[in-house]
C-alpha cells in the first residue's frame, strides 16, 4: 500500500522550492490524513512542526533545508519512499512548563528542547532552584538557567556548557547561563521523573522571562517543569543517523 505523505516546509526559498519538486514526484496530502509526515526546512522548523502536530500521532521524517540540521535527514528527493520503509522511529517525551506571573496569570507550554530562565533587563536574574520540593540552591545570580531534555541538549544547553545527554537516559540535564555566583556551580542532572522548579528573586527590579522551545513568557515569578510522559513525539531517522549516533558524534568534534 503506498503512503499518504504530507510535505510541510519552512518558508525559506530553498525549502518551498524542494516541497514543490517531492509533490510533483509523490504527491501530497493533509497531515490528518497522512502516513508519515515529510518536514523541510531547519531544527527549528522541525520542532515547530511536532509542536503543531502532537495531537495526529503521526511520524515526522524531516530532510535538511536549513543550517545546522540536527533533527533532519540529509535532502534526496529521489528515493525518499525507500528512505520511509528504511526509516527508524525515535520517541521524545517533551517538557511541560507552567509559568506563574508578576500579575498573578499562569501560562502553560510543552517544550522538546528545553525550558529557560532568562533575565530581560540590564541586571542579572536572582533563582533560587527547587527539586521535587526541596530547596537545592538557595540563590543562583545568573544570565539565566535552563532544564534540557536529551533531544535538546546538544543545543542551547551545550552552548551553555552542559552536557550532552544519551538518548533513552532517564535524566535532564540543569544548566545555569553566564553564573556570577555560586562562581564553581555548573549545573547538575536530575531524574526525568522529577519536578523543577525556579523561583524568581526581586522580580520588579530584576525581570526575568520563561522560554519554552522559543515560546516566551514575560515577567515571571515562579516556573515548574517537569517531563510529560503522555505526550511523545514520534521522529523518524535514516538508519545509522538516529539520534543516539548523532549525540555521540557530537562529543568528538
Amino acid at each position: 500500500m503506498e503512503q499518504r505523505i504530507a510535505f510541510l516546509a519552512s518558508e525559506a526559498p530553498n525549502a518551498q522550492t524542494a516541497r514543490a519538486a517531492l509533490i510533483g514526484r509523490y504527491g501530497n496530502c493533509e497531515p490528518d490524513s497522512a502516513d508519515v509526515i515529510v518536514a523541510l526546512g531547519g531544527d527549528g522548523f522541525m520542532l515547530q512542526t511536532l509542536h503543531s502536530t502532537q495531537e495526529l500521532d503521526v511520524p515526522v521524517y524531516g530532510m535538511n533545508r536549513g543550517t545546522v540540521g540536527f533533527l533532519m535527514n540529509e535532502y534526496n528527493e529521489t528515493d525518499l519512499l525507500l528512505r520511509l520503509g528504511r526509516a527508524e522511529e525515535e520517541v521524545i517525551n517533551p517538557l511541560s512548563m507552567k509559568a506563574t506571573c508578576m500579575d498573578g496569570g499562569t501560562h502553560r507550554a510543552l517544550a522538546i528542547n528545553e525550558v529557560s530562565m532568562l533575565r530581560q533587563g540590564p541586571q542579572a536574574a536572582k533563582l533560587r532552584i527547587w527539586i521535587d520540593g526541596r530547596l537545592r540552591l538557595d540563590e543562583l545570580v545568573c544570565d539565566g538557567a535552563l532544564l534540557s531534555t536529551p533531544a535538546g541538549s546538544t543545543a542551547y544547553n551545550y552552548s551553555a556548557h552542559g552536557p550532552i545527554l544519551p538518548i533513552g537516559s532517564d535524566v535532564l540535564a540543569l544548566t545555569a547561563i553566564a553564573p556570577f555566583r555560586p562562581r564553581r556551580w555548573r549545573g547538575a542532572l536530575v531524574r526525568k521523573s522529577s519536578v523543577v522548579r525556579f523561583e524568581v528573586m526581586n522580580p520588579e527590579k530584576r525581570p526575568v522571562m520563561a522560554d519554552a522551545d522559543s515560546r516566551s513568557v514575560r515577567n515571571v515569578v515562579s516556573v515548574e517543569v517537569r517531563s510529560e510522559p503522555s505526550v511523545g513525539h514520534r521522529i523518524l531517522f535514516d538508519p545509522g543517523h538516529g539520534l543516539e549516533e548523532r549525540l555521540i558524534r557530537e562529543q568528538f568534534v
